[in-house]
């Protein structure tokens, strides 16, 4: 087993975890992107606006798969550094055990009440049938999506980042080609993109796992406990927090997506291909984010805690060199980005109000990057309590400003309410960061 992130350089060892970690999360959101694309350009505006509409819903058990992964990778990660690999091998099958009956009762709940909460969340009438019938075909497959999850975040928590990415580049292509099949050759429409997406994460997730549980073999230990109590609540106690955390900006996009659905279908469509080209573009600060926590519970298992605070110098630049591309970028293409989703008969009002948000959003991700790096910290750390307070602070700005002055200021103040939720996180995290570091970041073990 390879410990190079407790002895590489810290720059060296987050850009060799990060990068491939990175690179295989904008493949996981390329089947969102075709999705709309596909959807778009073949079924029509109304179908493009049916996947905005669910769009935040679903991930937001995205975000439980991905927190909950990345919760339970701190403490498998911490039990990897210090090399006790018979506690390691017991955490990593309590936590697969625990996150599939999760994901089950999780399916159970949103194919009973996907019709419920896609009223709550003022989906248009004309549109309601549609969203329901994307959304329903998404929770048949919300195990498979777990289960990748989960072994994907336990691959990071042994510094293997490698494996996952194969896996999900395999995913996105097959993805990518059951959509054009299904709903341009075969005309399934809105249900043929939905289950392109459930056979490739299905396929995926079986196979990254019997692949896992043949690597996790050849580390020998003796009396392994496939099942622990102790262990599943330890797991919980990091996991929790860490889905809050993942959670809160998908949360956000959920409550102020109810908003955005009062003003209409040509509205939402072009705020829908915009929220998929934000999204695209946040994916790899968070596993950014997730690659700096593994690193961070890595080296305070091997007890070298004065890593922490250059892997954090190192990550920081990382976000920033990233930010400043991606700002470039979106001053230059706004336009064509937004046209891509869109087709002939698609209304100036949707495509405009998309080239509005992409304008005005490109100059805040450097402080959602940063915020996800100082979090990773923290979560690396095991210290959970002030960055899930400083989220819920995030949720509450941009839930409050969006729902209390968006009719009476106009569609804008949805804008402005996310950077603002940004800045506060940054603020509140950052400065606990500094004051545990003062303490000479003094742990308990777990």
């Amino acid at each position: 087993m390879d410990h190079y992130l407790t002895h590489d350089s810290p720059s060296k060892a987050i850009s060799r975890f990060a990068l491939p970690i990175v690179v295989g999360s904008l493949f996981q959101q390329i089947y969102t992107l075709v999705d709309s694309a596909v959807v778009g350009k073949y079924v029509g505006e109304a179908a493009l606006a049916s996947i905005g509409a669910s769009f935040a819903l679903t991930t937001i058990f995205i975000c439980i798969g991905v927190g909950g992964g990345a919760g339970a990778s701190v403490l498998i990660a911490r039990y990897f550094g210090s090399r006790n690999y018979k506690r390691m091998k017991t955490a990593i099958f309590t936590s697969i055990i625990g996150f599939l009956v999760l994901a089950l009762a999780l399916s159970a709940f949103g194919l009973v009440f996907s019709k419920n909460l896609m009223a709550l969340l003022q989906t248009p009438e004309q549109i309601l049938d549609m969203a329901v019938l994307y959304l329903n075909i998404y929770f048949y497959g919300l195990p498979f999506l777990f289960m990748y999850n989960i072994i994907s975040a336990l691959y990071q928590a042994l510094g293997e980042s490698k494996i996952p990415l194969y896996f999900l580049i395999f995913s996105s292509v097959l993805n990518v080609i059951l959509d054009v099949y299904f709903v341009r050759d075969l005309g399934f429409g809105l249900a043929g993109a939905a289950y392109a997406t459930l056979l490739a994460q299905s396929l995926s997730a079986v196979l990254s796992f019997f692949v896992f549980i043949r690597k996790i073999k050849t580390i020998k230990t003796e009396n392994t406990k496939i099942f622990d109590k102790k262990e599943l609540g330890l797991v919980s106690k990091l996991a929790i927090p860490s889905i809050v955390q993942q959670s809160t900006i998908t949360i956000g996009q959920l409550l102020v997506q109810s908003v955005v659905n009062s003003f209409g279908v040509e509205i939402l469509a072009g705020f829908s291909a915009a929220m998929r080209v934000e999204s695209l573009i946040i994916v790899p600060i968070t596993s950014l984010g997730n690659a700096v926590s593994s690193y961070t519970s890595q080296n305070v298992g091997a007890r070298k805690m004065e890593r922490i605070g250059k892997g954090l110098r190192a990550s920081l630049t990382m976000v920033g060199l990233y930010a400043v591309v991606i700002l470039g970028f979106l001053r230059v293409y706004y336009s064509s980005i937004i046209a891509f989703f869109m087709n002939e008969a698609s209304s100036s009002l949707a495509i405009e109000t998309g080239i509005a948000y992409l304008n005005f959003i490109g100059f805040f991700f450097i402080l959602v990057g940063s915020k996800h790096c100082v979090d990773g910290v923290l979560r690396g750390l095991g210290d959970v309590r002030v960055f899930t307070f400083a989220n819920i602070v995030n949720l509450f700005i941009r839930v409050s400003l969006s729902m209390t002055l968006a009719h009476k200021i106009g569609i804008g103040m949805v804008w402005y309410s996310v950077p603002l939720g940004w800045l506060f996180n940054l603020i509140i995290s950052t400065s606990y960061y500094f004051r545990i570091k003062k303490r000479s970041y003094k742990l308990k073990d777990f």
